[in-house]
């Protein structure tokens, strides 16, 4: 050791500074110019004498056995489409911007592992390695891909740090104790690791929801304040009068976003004591007035914000821009419940409480109110009066203030309905401002909306639109469209005559781009017909 830190030392000092002195090296040079050989010679030889020297250690003990995976083996045609897709999900990006024709493998990748799992497959042993580094690198990949990966891809997942993700994060999955096992259970969520204790509260919320909140409860006190805060999130799964007392105790949590989220919850529970004292404080501030001959809703808003409504989570400090009162209305008149309003309108429904005049410029903050309500209750009849009709334009719907108010509010409808009020906005106003209305959409889109969503793109290739800012939609469509709409594109691959005002090259652009669709459906059929074989 003592000779290789002389040679250490030579080499970071410099040999005109710190000659080499190898007595191993009998007989070779020592002048100033074979210095520098003189030490590469002797590190080369001392190397091979530290490696020949190095004693084994004890041998580490060997793993357990993977567990067994009873489900079915991919069929041998899915197995090798796996392979692809694995390979290409990191595939650069195509150079000059363009796509080209060919399928985006990386993006159809989500769906296979979801209809793998649909059918009760389990990935192949050769493709775990690969399986696991896609989930590292994408989390929206993460639940399916663990999900296929299974118990085996968990017990890999245990063999290598750079995998440790998928212990920590996977809600549901083998690497958690059994509900019914409650010495597992109480272990780990007593000795675990805060990600693997959340994943355990979520696993449980949906198996026993009163065994979880039982388990939250036992340690509820001792608990960090961010810790407490996602806890007490995962309650929303399962939500329920039984969880009443407890987010009313949370109400005094010393943690003012505790607060906020037990508020938020409570004020989901219709039945609830909060949303009982919220529905008062609304009722309070807002009325109908029927003194001028046409009945108006007339609005007072709160004038403080005193302590009972702190407590029941209003925050008293508006964001900058908005003003002290409207900020405590809007919370007040989201957290209400919206059946608190029919009795106090006369008993109109949510269609002619939407419709009646609002006084002395409330109607924006009011019905921005309503919608956030409607959302957080999952009210499908006052999404519908809030959304209003699909021709309206699209910034000045009864309730809605923009597309992304529109978009939650869909969310709350039935697949089907949704997909024909979408469609319905397509063809009032076309597809540049739908983009956020289509993201809400079940896949595949149901009818009329890939109808709608192809006859939009149609006219726009036969205008000679910009294309390139139709790339979101075309994005989504080759997601979202079903497959058997590929016959109906197979016309609109050719390369189109060109308007006089088009944009240079978008024929050739849409040409290529409906190529590629048509080609990344027919993809996707095979990968489905794959999968059942």
């Amino acid at each position: 050791m003592d000779a290789w830190e002389e040679l250490v030392t030579s080499a970071l000092l410099g040999t005109d500074r710190r000659p080499p002195a190898s007595p191993a090296l009998s007989g070779a040079a020592t002048a100033a110019d074979d210095a520098p050989v003189v030490l590469l010679d002797a590190a080369a030889l001392h190397t091979v004498r530290r490696r020949a020297g190095l004693r084994p250690g004890p041998a580490a003990p060997a793993p357990e056995p993977a567990p067994a995976d009873d489900r079915r083996p991919l069929p041998e045609a899915a197995r090798r489409r796996l392979g692809r897709l694995l390979a290409d999900r990191a595939a650069p990006a195509p150079s000059g911007g363009r796509r080209g024709a060919a399928p985006d493998l990386a993006e159809l990748l989500p769906q296979w592992l979801a209809a793998a799992n649909e059918h009760g497959y389990k990935a192949p042993a050769s493709a775990l390695p690969a399986l696991l580094d896609a989930a590292r690198a994408r989390t929206d990949l993460r639940p399916q891909a663990l999900a296929l990966a299974g118990p085996r891809g968990l017990w890999l997942a245990g063999l290598n740090p750079e995998w440790k993700f998928a212990l920590r994060g996977a809600s549901g999955s083998a690497v958690l104790p059994d509900a019914r096992d409650d010495e597992a259970v109480r272990a780990l969520w007593e000795e675990g690791l805060f990600a693997e204790r959340v994943a355990l509260l979520s696993s449980l919320r949906a198996a026993d929801p009163a065994a979880a909140l039982s388990l939250l409860r036992s340690t509820w006190p001792a608990e960090r304040a961010e810790d407490r805060l996602m806890f007490v999130d995962s309650l929303r799964s399962g939500l329920s009068d039984a969880d009443e007392e407890f987010l009313e105790a949370a109400l005094s949590d010393r943690s003012r976003n505790v607060r906020s989220t037990a508020a938020e919850l409570l004020s989901a529970l219709p039945g609830s004591a909060l949303a009982g004292r919220m529905a008062r404080r609304a009722a309070s501030c807002v009325s109908l007035d029927r003194t001028e001959g046409a009945e108006t809703i007339v609005v007072e808003a709160p004038h403080e914000c005193d302590a009972g409504m702190r407590r029941d989570g209003l925050i008293p400090t508006p964001p900058t821009g908005r003003g002290e009162r409207s900020w405590w209305l809007g919370q007040l008149v989201e957290s209400a419940p919206l059946a608190c309003w029919p009795a106090r309108f006369g008993g109109r429904g949510p269609e002619e409480i939407v419709a009646l005049p609002v006084a002395d410029e409330w109607r924006a903050e009011l019905h921005a109110a309503w919608c956030r309500a409607a959302v957080r209750q999952g009210d499908a009849a006052w999404s519908r009066a809030l959304l209003g009709r699909p021709s309206a334009p699209p910034a000045t719907g009864p309730g809605t203030a923009s597309l992304a108010e529109r978009a939650k509010l869909l969310s709350t409808l039935p697949d089907e309905e949704r997909a024909r009020w979408v469609a319905s906005f397509i063809a009032a106003h076309g597809l540049s401002e739908a983009f956020q209305l289509l993201g809400v959409c079940a896949v595949p889109w149901a009818e009329p909306l890939g109808g709608a969503v192809i006859d939009a793109l149609d006219i726009a290739r036969e205008a000679g639109s910009y294309p390139w800012s139709f790339s979101g939609v075309m994005g989504l469509a080759e997601r979202c469209l079903s497959p058997d709409a590929a016959p109906q594109l197979e016309s609109l691959t050719a390369l189109p005559a060109e308007p006089e005002d088009a944009s240079p090259g978008a024929g050739g652009y849409w040409s290529e781009a409906f190529q590629r669709l048509v080609s990344t459906l027919r993809l996707r059929a095979e990968m489905l017909a794959e999968l059942t074989a």
